[in-house]
């Protein structure tokens, strides 16, 4: 929704500039439904100072959005061609995937063509299989037995035409995305990189939020803005569940994205975080947390620009060391034992 405000200059062309306001917003406000006298209601309010514009980036910061977005749509287009493929396989009665972790890994690929070729049979290609796979040759034997129709052939092809097409798509958006960040954020993405589970998605965070912290107040307007602050749901002095607030819903999916990985990793942080929250909190809420974690971290190292530092996998062990203790002993003495605690030398 695009308002005009008026400017304190004089002159003509610059008498008003354009500002960008979220329609949820102004809903929440109270005012007439009809075209006209909503126009009217929407003026008032905008002088009135009650309309506060939404949060535009840069263009080059936009320009990198519109590529990350469109590589990450590239991607769920893919994974669909490739889990078609599957189907396909599947309505054959060829279980490669039961059998092989990738299926479109050297082994599959190479399965799969001869699949198309028709021309050896299963234990033949059980032998094409390379790695860990050739350990499961036997069982791979078994899968590969099915009746292959030249229509089963024919959506194989199909798809992996489309999945070839698509891939030389999206290593050319890599390419451009590479060619941005290197040209004017490579320092940014570099510290992004330093946060466990980052990597090299660290453009799509400087896509999304951009460089510039000083646009939010502080950490907790940009969760609140993203869509990763905890929801608040307190009535007559009583909490309840809550879900979080509407957000970016791209960066949000990457996020989570991270503290998946985060959580895998040896000896971190935040993979000890991630521990302690899911025997509570449960797997879902506790990535929710870990990604509201990252957010937070992100929006320091580029406020401050320095690199993230870790704190190790024992560290919150050390900062309740004491309740853990008293937690123990308790258990302990529950269990009928006398505890007496001495310091290790």
């Amino acid at each position: 929704m695009r308002l005009l405000r008026p400017r304190k200059t004089c002159r003509l062309e610059d008498h008003f500039e354009v500002i960008l306001v979220n329609a949820r917003h102004v809903k929440n406000v109270p005012g007439r439904k009809t075209d006209v006298q909503d126009s009217e209601w929407l003026c008032r309010l905008l002088r009135s100072g009650l309309l506060k514009g939404s949060f535009i980036p840069p263009r080059g910061i936009r320009e990198l959005r519109d590529l990350t977005r469109y590589k990450r749509k590239l991607i769920q287009t893919i994974v669909a061609e490739k889990q078609r493929v599957e189907k396909v396989l599947e309505d054959a009665n060829i279980k490669l995937s039961s059998i092989a972790s990738d299926t479109f890994g050297a082994s599959g690929k190479r399965i799969m063509e001869e699949l198309i070729k028709g021309q050896l049979g299963a234990e033949k290609m059980a032998e094409l299989s390379k790695g860990r796979l050739r350990r499961k040759r036997e069982d791979l034997k078994e899968a590969l037995v099915g009746e292959l129709r030249e229509h089963h052939k024919f959506m194989i092809k199909v798809s992996l035409k489309h999945i070839g097409a698509m891939e030389k798509i999206l290593l050319g958006i890599e390419r451009k995305i590479r060619e941005k960040i290197e040209g004017d954020y490579q320092e940014e993405c570099e510290l992004l990189q330093t946060i466990p589970g980052v990597k090299e998605n660290a453009s799509t965070v400087i896509a999304e939020i951009g460089v510039d912290m000083d646009i939010f107040p502080n950490e907790m307007h940009l969760s609140s803005w993203s869509g990763m602050s905890p929801g608040n749901n307190e009535s007559a002095g009583k909490k309840k569940p809550g879900s979080t607030p509407y957000g970016n819903k791209s960066l949000k999916a990457m996020l989570i994205e991270f503290a998946w990985v985060a959580s895998r990793t040896r000896d971190t942080y935040l993979r000890s975080k991630y521990h302690s929250l899911v025997g509570r909190r449960g797997k879902k809420r506790a990535l929710v947390a870990l990604g509201h974690k990252i957010l937070i971290m992100c929006y320091h190292i580029l406020k401050y620009k320095r690199p993230y530092k870790e704190l190790g996998g024992d560290y919150l062990d050390k900062r309740r060391k004491d309740r853990i203790t008293t937690s123990y002993v308790k258990r302990l003495n529950h269990l009928g034992y006398e505890v007496i605690l001495q310091e290790a030398a």
